[in-house]
C-alpha cells in the first residue's frame, strides 16, 4: 500500500491508504520531510525529501523508476476580493468559476532511484517557472497568502529479484496519488531567489517590433517606462467625462 506524503514547511500527518500489492517490493510507505526554497540549483526549485519503504523491512528493491503528475486543485481553497480580481485572467468571471474551475497540469516529473533495502530517501525536485504565459504561473501569482491545494499522482516502475534470483518486473499504476497543501510563501520565497523584482512576459515577434519602434519613436529609454507610459494612456482614455 501507499502513504501519502507531506512536504513544505508545516507537515501534517501522514494518511495512509489500504492499496496491498502483495509480497512485490514496492513502496509501501512515503513520508516527506520539511525543505525550505532551495539554493543549490540554477533554475527556481521547490525540493523535498521523501522517505520510502518497502512493504517488508527485508524487502530487495533493485531500481525504481518512479514517476509524479502535480496537479493544481483550484476548487479546494477559498480566494479573497484581490485573488478573484486577477483570477479572471485564468477563470474568468467568478460568476462563472462553477463551470469553468478545473484542475491545472502543473507538471510531469521523474526520478531514477537506485537498489535499496526496506527505506530510501529521495530528493524530488519541483522546478518552477515565471513564464505567464504558463496557467500554474498566473494561479500562484495571484494567491496571497495560505496555501497551494496539489495532487500529486504517482506511477513507474519496480525492479526485484524474485523466484531464483531472477530479475521481475511490476508496475505501479496511476491511482497511487496524495494532497498536499504547498505553502504560497515556500513558492514566492523560491521565484524571490531567482527572479528578484522581475518578471518574464514572451510577446510574437511582430507585437515586439511595434513596441521597440514605439520605444525608439519616443525616446524612452527603458521598457518599464514604455509600459508605465502605455498603461497610463490608457488609464487616462478610459476615466468618464
Amino acid at each position: 500500500m501507499f502513504r501519502r506524503f507531506y512536504g513544505g514547511l508545516t507537515p501534517p500527518s501522514a494518511l495512509t491508504s489500504t492499496t496491498n500489492l502483495s509480497s512485490i517490493p514496492t513502496p509501501n510507505s512515503w513520508q516527506t520531510m520539511p525543505n525550505a526554497p532551495s539554493r543549490r540549483f540554477p533554475r527556481a526549485t521547490v525540493g523535498i525529501t521523501v522517505s520510502i519503504t518497502l512493504n517488508a523491512a527485508e524487502a530487495v528493491c533493485r531500481y525504481l523508476s518512479l514517476r509524479c503528475q502535480v496537479q493544481i486543485e483550484p476548487t479546494r481553497r477559498q480566494y479573497s476580493n484581490k485573488e478573484q480580481e486577477k483570477l479572471r485572467d485564468l477563470f474568468g468571471e467568478p460568476e462563472r468559476w462553477s463551470r469553468t474551475v478545473r484542475s491545472i497540469l502543473w507538471m510531469n516529473t521523474s526520478v531514477v532511484i537506485p537498489g535499496f533495502t526496506g527505506t530510501t530517501l529521495i530528493d524530488l525536485q519541483l522546478p518552477c517557472t515565471f513564464d505567464f504565459t504558463v496557467a500554474s504561473t498566473k494561479y500562484f501569482h495571484a494567491l496571497e497568502a495560505a496555501e497551494i491545494p496539489l495532487c500529486v499522482l504517482f506511477s513507474g516502475t519496480v525492479f526485484y529479484r524474485g523466484e531464483g534470483d531472477a530479475l521481475q518486473v511490476a508496475q505501479i499504476p496511476w491511482e497511487r496519488e496524495t494532497n498536499y497543501r504547498l505553502p504560497v510563501e515556500v513558492w514566492r520565497q523560491t521565484i524571490d531567489q531567482h527572479y528578484p523584482n522581475s518578471a518574464w512576459l514572451r510577446l510574437e515577434r511582430d507585437s515586439f517590433n511595434r513596441l521597440y519602434e514605439y520605444k525608439v519613436r519616443n525616446g524612452i529609454p527603458t521598457w518599464e517606462q514604455v509600459v508605465d507610459k502605455l498603461v497610463a494612456s490608457k488609464e487616462a482614455d478610459e476615466v468618464p467625462v
